[in-house]
């Protein structure tokens, strides 16, 4: 099993590579600085040693740096491993929030970076605070779902359940189905909702 340091040593020396091979030679000393303190900076300072001695452009080496490591977790937040039956249960937090009827305890379900696209909203909810404010309005038809098609994708640092789930409205007992996606990101200790996108069904409005 690869260690997210040794990868990230690997991307670095792979990228180095695209300019000469002698740029490897230029770049290993950052590379193990990088390693030692497990810093994206400083990788991202060694990549940019490979563009000033080749004479490549530092924006497209800096873009470069940023595609490859922004996305590299320290080793203390590396995302768990899990399956696709717990990538399926995870809705099961979010759905048991709604069951509390308080925004605070619903929005905290979602990552500090993500983005809500709701069912019964034309605004996309991409904070905090815009996210709570969905669900003010929403709780007040207590809504309670269940999945009725799963469809998981699983990455290296995320998880992604997608398909069909229908809500009964408690305030009503209507009923909606719609079709959703969730993506899932590890943070703080726990899986945290990145993106979610539920519409309704739209063959019925055709």
């Amino acid at each position: 099993h690869k260690t997210p340091k040794r990868q990230q040593s690997k991307q670095i020396l792979k990228i180095a590579k695209m300019f000469s091979r002698s740029a490897s030679k230029i770049v290993r000393p950052a590379v193990q600085r990088a390693l030692v303190v497990n810093s994206r900076q400083v990788a991202s300072v060694a990549l940019r040693q490979v563009a000033a001695a080749q004479g490549v452009d530092v924006a497209k080496i800096g873009e470069l740096a940023k595609r490859t490591f922004m996305s590299t977790r320290p080793l203390s937040q590396a995302a768990p491993a899990i399956t696709a039956s717990e990538v399926q249960g995870l809705f099961s937090l979010w759905n048991d929030a709604l069951a509390t009827l308080d925004p605070d305890t619903v929005a905290k379900r979602y990552a500090k970076t993500s983005v809500l696209l709701p069912t019964v909203s034309d605004t996309p909810r991409t904070d905090y605070d815009s996210i709570k404010s969905y669900f003010v309005d929403f709780l007040q038809k207590k809504p309670q779902g269940v999945i009725l098609e799963s469809n998981v994708i699983q990455g290296d640092d995320y998880c992604m359940d997608a398909g069909i789930y229908e809500f009964t409205m408690g305030a009503t007992g209507d009923k909606v189905k719609a079709r959703y996606t969730y993506v899932y990101t590890f943070e703080d200790g726990e899986w945290k909702i990145a993106h979610h996108h539920s519409s309704i069904m739209p063959e019925s409005h055709l």
